[in-house]
């Protein structure tokens, strides 16, 4: 398997790696009853992994995405005039896999720039060396972002906190350690005596298939809780800090995440808890002035009316299943990443940050 440099350091949770072979995705669709890998070998099997959310998480579906493009250009057989345009029409595809993610959409440009700068090789085995060395360098600098991100948010974690966190932002949502759960990892790696609520995240339960199967691999102390009751917990002093991933945030600090987020974040703000997003640079989106440019994938109604093949509802009813939602700029304390934590005015120190 390709060596990835600091690709799991901090956590057990391997979820994707490129061989010679092809790209190894951990099915997350498969746990936590079954931990298996699957092997992609084409560019559409990644979109197809990407759609059905055996790969998912904002940053890894960009690393999954990059992998794609380099899996199409290993299988090309041509000159490279025609290897760019295959490529271009594959990148393509890729970003509309799944449309929220900026990430995704950011890490097949990358892949594009270089594909533009490798072409000056004239040889259709450096563009795919090329390709494969930024892929690569696109998932370790994912991991090492997210271990920044998890050194900084450590910083404003109380001691003996009870963190509230959403979806799965961690290892399995990255290149392998974590945005939201990176800064868990690295506050229980500082203060043992931390606690995780993990909310179940309706419909596809993120928070109760993987969130909670991270955390107890790790041996990180975690309590599941229903969406529902994560106001009860705050009305009642049990939760310190809440500590969420997102899937892109506009230039004016509004950030869309799995659908439940900005629910969470109106409750804390009642309750004076503080509300952090975790993210890496890639997530955010300065091309958007706000939220209400951010679209919002809406997904089969499946997910919310059949569990195990059973239906639970009526013939003949409707069915509305967005798949995130965006909690607008004004409830969020902090955006916690590599480079620092950002606070309002995020206009300007969201911009900062890339300076």
């Amino acid at each position: 398997m390709t060596d990835t440099g600091l690709q799991h350091l901090g956590s057990s949770v391997k979820p994707l790696e490129l061989t010679s072979d092809g790209a190894q995705l951990l099915d997350q669709t498969a746990l936590p009853a079954e931990e298996r890998y699957v092997t992609i070998t084409t560019p559409e099997a990644m979109a197809d992994a990407i759609r059905t959310m055996i790969v998912r998480g904002a940053p890894a579906i960009g690393i999954a995405a990059a992998y794609g493009l380099v899996l199409g250009a290993r299988r090309y057989n041509g000159d490279v005039s025609g290897l760019v345009q295959t490529i271009r029409q594959e990148a393509e595809m890729l970003k509309q896999s799944r449309p929220t993610a900026v990430n995704l959409a950011w890490a097949v440009n990358e892949m594009l720039k270089t594909l533009d700068k490798a072409t000056s090789e004239e040889s259709l085995t450096g563009v795919v060396e090329a390709l494969t060395r930024r892929a690569e360098e696109i998932h370790r600098e994912d991991i090492a972002a997210c271990h920044a991100i998890g050194q900084h948010g450590a910083e404003k974690i109380p001691q003996g906190a009870r963190i509230l966190t959403h979806c799965n932002a961690g290892a399995l949502a990255t290149g392998g350690y974590g945005t939201a759960l990176g800064v868990v990892r690295s506050a229980f790696s500082q203060d043992p005596t931390i606690q995780v609520f993990a909310d179940e995240t309706r419909p596809r339960l993120q928070g109760a298939r993987l969130t909670t199967w991270e955390l107890a691999r790790d041996g990180i102390p975690v309590t599941l809780v229903t969406d529902g009751m994560a106001g009860h917990l705050m009305k009642n002093r049990m939760v310190d800090v809440v500590v969420v991933g997102a899937d892109r945030i506009a230039a004016n600090g509004d950030a869309a995440n799995k659908i439940g987020t900005y629910t969470l974040a109106l409750a804390a703000y009642v309750h004076d808890i503080p509300f952090y997003v975790a993210a890496p640079l890639s997530t955010i989106d300065l091309s958007i002035e706000s939220g209400l440019e951010i679209p919002i994938e809406e997904r089969d109604p499946e997910e919310i009316a059949v569990v195990n093949g059973e239906s639970l509802c009526a013939e003949g009813i409707r069915f509305y299943n967005p798949a995130f939602d965006v909690t607008p700029a004004p409830y969020i304390t902090g955006i916690i990443t590599e480079k620092g934590i950002a606070q309002p005015d995020y206009r300007l120190s969201l911009t900062q940050l890339f300076q």
